[in-house]
C-alpha cells in the first residue's frame, strides 16, 4: 500500500509506520490520520503481525500535533479525525510502541502515550501547549496522562505547558526508556521483536484489561470477539455444539470435557 503522509515497512512480525512529513514537523493533517488510521487497520487483520512501531522521520520532531489544512477543511469537519487513530491504537488486541526521535508536542504527546511503550531518543521533548493556542485534549489526552504520570503533573503539563526533556519524562514515568537518537531505530526494533516473541492471545488479553476501564462495551467486546471467543472455538464444546447443530441432533454434553 502507498501513502503520501506516511511510510510503512516491516521486519518479520514487527510494523514501522512513519510519519513522513519532518519539514512540517511531522505534524499530521487530515490525510495523515485517514492514512495512519488506513496502516493501523491493516496491522490488526494481519496475523503475520505481532507487534508495531510508530515514530517520525528525521531527527528533530516526533510529531507536533495538528495542522489544519483550510482547503480540506471548506468540505470536512474542521477536527482531525486523530482520535479514530487514538483509539485504533488502544483496541488494536497488539502492542504499538513509541520511538520518540525529537519533539512530541501537543498531539504527538498525546500520540506516543496511548502507545503501549515509550521509547525516547535522548534529544526528545514533551509538551501540551492546549491552553496556549486556545486548544484542549478532553479525552485520550488528559485521561491517560493521568493514568500514566498522576493527576497533579497531567494537570501541570497541561496548565504550564512546560518543556520536559527526555530524562524528565523517564523520571515521571512519562516514557518507559531513554537511548541515544543513533540507537533509537535498533532498540525500538529489538523490544518490539522481544514482545512479538510473546504469547499473541495473553499480550492481546492484557491490553484489553488495562484499557478495559476507559473502553467500556467496546473494550469488553473487543476482549470477547477476538480473545475469548477465538479460544473457545478450540475447545471440544464448541465442536459438538456446532456439529449437533449440524446434524439436527441434542450436543452431547458427556462430550464437552472428554
Amino acid at each position: 500500500m502507498s501513502y503520501d503522509d506516511i511510510l510503512v515497512s516491516t521486519d518479520g512480525p514487527v510494523l514501522t509506520i512513519t510519519i513522513n512529513r519532518p519539514d512540517n514537523g511531522n505534524k499530521f493533517r487530515h490525510q495523515t490520520c485517514l492514512e495512519l488510521f488506513d496502516a493501523l487497520q491493516r496491522f490488526r487483520l494481519d496475523p503475520a503481525l505481532r507487534a508495531a512501531i510508530l515514530t517520525g522521520a528525521g531527527d528533530k520532531f516526533f510529531c507536533i500535533g495538528g495542522e489544519h489544512d483550510p482547503v480540506t477543511s471548506l468540505d470536512q469537519s474542521q477536527v482531525l479525525p486523530i482520535v479514530d487513530v487514538y483509539q485504533a491504537i488502544d483496541t488494536i488486541p497488539k502492542p504499538v510502541l513509541a520511538a520518540v526521535n525529537g519533539f512530541a508536542v501537543g498531539g504527538g504527546n498525546v500520540l506516543h502515550n496511548v502507545c503501549d511503550l515509550t521509547i525516547a531518543a535522548e534529544n526528545a521533548v514533551f509538551r501540551q501547549v492546549g491552553p496556549l493556542v486556545g486548544s484542549f485534549d478532553a479525552g485520550y489526552g488528559s485521561w491517560y496522562l493521568e493514568d500514566t504520570i498522576g493527576r497533579k503533573r497531567a494537570k501541570e503539563m497541561w496548565y504550564l505547558n512546560r518543556k520536559y526533556t527526555a530524562a524528565q519524562a523517564l523520571a515521571m514515568g512519562l516514557v518507559n526508556e531513554v537511548v541515544p537518537l543513533a540507537d533509537l531505530p535498533a532498540r525500538a526494533a529489538e523490544v518490539a521483536h522481544e514482545i512479538a516473541s510473546r504469547s499473541p492471545l495473553a499480550i492481546g488479553g492484557l491490553k484489553a484489561a488495562f484499557s478495559a476501564r476507559h473502553n467500556g462495551v467496546s473494550g469488553q467486546a473487543r476482549m470477547a470477539h477476538d480473545q475469548q471467543l477465538t479460544l473457545y472455538l478450540q475447545t471440544r464444546e464448541a465442536h459438538e455444539v456446532s456439529a449437533a447443530f449440524a446434524e439436527r441432533r441434542s450436543p452431547k454434553s458427556e462430550s464437552f470435557w472428554s
